[in-house]
């Protein structure tokens, strides 16, 4: 039971600790280098190399969940059953189709419109409709993934609170 809750917490922390530093740091710092190198043509490319970040990151998180998932069925199989195995399955599962309506829903809308604009969304008129399509999708994504990481403190206050 030890290497499979082991296993859990490290998917676990992966997941979280991604995205903290995928928010706290890689995005302020890509954004900040490069839009200081250029204002208009860096913050484009800052958009394109944080993107791809978030690709992967996506990715991650696809896994990490498969992994949680895993782990705490098995453990419940064979027991004894983790506490709360429902509703931390549930906040997996849900976190789990976040970060896949974020990864494959909104992401590819993103790069779609980022393509089509082919220069800075902010340089669009404010009256130009992608342009507000845009900041929305951004801001679902942002609502999105920042969900999955309040679910992912949220298994990390169950699992400190549970006994090994």
């Amino acid at each position: 039971m030890f290497v499979l809750r082991y296993l859990y917490i490290v998917a676990l922390a992966v997941w979280l600790g991604g995205m903290a530093v995928a928010g706290l740091i890689v995005a302020p710092n890509v954004f900040g280098v490069l839009q200081g190198w250029n204002p208009v043509e860096g913050r484009v490319l800052a958009g394109q190399v944080f993107g791809a970040v978030l690709a992967q990151l996506h990715l991650v998180f696809y896994g990490a969940a498969a992994v949680m998932l895993l782990t705490l069925t098995i453990r419940r199989l064979l027991g004894p059953r983790p506490a709360a195995y429902g509703i931390r399955a549930t906040i997996i599962a849900v976190m789990l189709g976040l970060a896949l309506a974020s990864g494959l829903g909104i992401s590819p809308r993103v790069e779609a419109m980022q393509r089509e604009i082919g220069g800075s969304v902010a340089a669009l008129p404010e009256s130009d409709p992608r342009r507000a399509s845009f900041y929305q999708l951004h801001g679902l994504s942002n609502l999105l993934l920042s969900s999955t990481a309040i679910g992912a403190l949220l298994l990390v206050f169950w699992e400190s609170r549970e006994r090994s």
